[in-house]
């Protein structure tokens, strides 16, 4: 006896309109339709008539393909849970192929068989990985910068936003923090490097790993920690990066000060500049330290300048004994003072500190490029004044040096107030001495 042919898409789908393609049924009691699996080609040709809503080819186990009179085809489950008729939406043909369909069906099987509801348990994964990518690393540091900026500068912050912008969100801003590893870390800062920015490459590992730490302290909306463990600790920074290559800021000899005070005495260029290169030589502070000054910092009567904590490198207060020759010079500042809160206003910002490059620019046209810094009036100081047998406790807590714990911070700041004051002023009569070309006698400090 000769076998019947296949049953072409046509065929299969009038059967379907006539005996009913959803239950697979015949209207005759107990008739069963014939079942005939998919086939990529029969998926690939499945066409639903324009006089229809829709056309539903059975395959197997529950599996169908609905084709819509657009041409849209896409994969359906349906399936029976706590005594409900329900289907799960796998996907759209040709995007995902009959076998992954029959392998997502499959897998959805699985998941009944332990009593869950697959349209659930989708459900669920989605919201998973959709709060993973809205905790992506990006969102997850711009918080933690919102957290972080208060107490410091507006000059520091925006700088570490910049760096993260530039070099960090680019690399991996985008992945769920919690898949951000450490060689992903490792192969960012190499790139910064690569570039001849060592510096910047372990700052931007520091500043991850603070994301990172943040991130610990945080809940997902499942309640679950968004982070477990920092992976910027897996490694030292040391081990995957060159080691910084040590040089100190440059300075002059001791004995080329005198001619360097004289040319910033007569200095041309403007008047901020001029008394800003005179109060670094005289208070020997860090540039961003001077640049950075307010009004509201200084009391002239009391010959003090007291620094807040978030200005210092060290995090602590900070107070600089002004000799009569610093408060002179600020007093010429305050004469030209206008409505900034800076001491040193930008030039063209007012309410903005001075460039950090202004002082050094000024020096460079003094004739001095690569050979004196603002910092370098720091190492001179501390090297006349070590000369000189003044107190190397005195010296460092005046340069800011020592570091301070959190209990003795407060205490420190005003450590040896009385001794500073006079080193201070003898330090300013030494420049002044210096400058006018007076000779200078070696003697010790009282």
């Amino acid at each position: 006896m000769r076998k019947a042919p296949p049953l072409s898409v046509d065929s299969q789908r009038k059967a379907g309109d006539i005996l009913g393609e959803e239950n697979g049924r015949s209207p005759v009691r107990g008739a069963k339709v014939p079942q005939m699996a998919l086939t990529d080609t029969s998926c690939k040709n499945a066409k639903c008539p324009p006089d229809k809503a829709r056309l539903r080819l059975s395959d197997s186990g529950g599996l169908y393909l609905e084709v819509q009179p657009t041409g849209g085809k896409h994969w359906r489950w349906k399936y029976r849970f706590m005594g409900k008729e329900k289907r799960l939406a796998i996907g759209t043909y040709p995007a995902v192929t009959l076998a992954q369909a029959r392998r997502a069906r499959d897998d959805a099987r699985e998941i009944l068989k332990k009593g869950a509801d697959p349209v659930q348990a989708k459900r669920e994964t989605k919201h998973a990985q959709r709060m993973r990518h809205a905790s992506n690393f990006e969102a997850t540091a711009r918080a933690w910068f919102a957290h972080w900026k208060e107490p410091r500068s507006k000059r520091h912050a925006d700088y570490v936003l910049r760096r993260l912008e530039a070099d960090v969100f680019p690399s991996f801003g985008h992945k769920p923090i919690g898949d951000v590893t450490v060689n992903d870390l490792i192969r960012t800062c190499r790139r910064i490097e690569a570039r001849g920015a060592v510096d910047i490459a372990k700052r931007a590992w520091q500043t991850c790993g603070q994301v990172f730490e943040y991130a610990c302290t945080l809940e997902g909306e499942d309640g679950k920690p968004l982070l477990t463990r920092n992976p910027a600790k897996d490694v030292r920074p040391g081990a995957a990066l060159k080691p910084r290559a040590k040089s100190n800021y440059a300075r002059l000899e001791v004995k080329d000060l005198p001619e360097l005070l004289r040319k910033v005495h007569v200095y041309q260029g403007g008047p901020y500049t001029r008394l800003a290169m005179e109060l670094m030589a005289l208070t020997f502070v860090r540039t961003s330290e001077l640049i950075e000054a307010k009004w509201s910092e200084f009391d002239l009567e009391a010959a003090e300048w007291r620094i807040p904590a978030e200005r210092m490198k060290m995090k602590t207060p900070h107070i600089v004994p002004l000799s009569t020759q610093a408060v002179e010079a600020m007093k010429c500042l305050h004469e030209l003072r206008n409505l900034s809160e800076f001491v040193f206003p930008g030039e063209r910002d007012h309410e903005k500190a001075m460039s950090n490059n202004t002082i050094l620019g000024a020096l460079y046209r003094l004739g001095y490029k690569g050979r004196m810094t603002g910092h370098g009036f720091r190492g001179i100081a501390s090297t006349v004044l070590h000369e000189h047998g003044f107190d190397h406790a005195h010296i460092e807590l005046q340069l800011a040096h020592q570091e301070r714990n959190e209990t003795s911070a407060a205490y420190n700041y005003a450590t040896y107030l009385g001794p500073r004051r006079k080193m201070m002023q003898w330090w300013a009569d030494h420049l002044d001495l210096l400058r006018k070309g007076a000779k200078v006698l070696p003697l010790r400090a009282a």
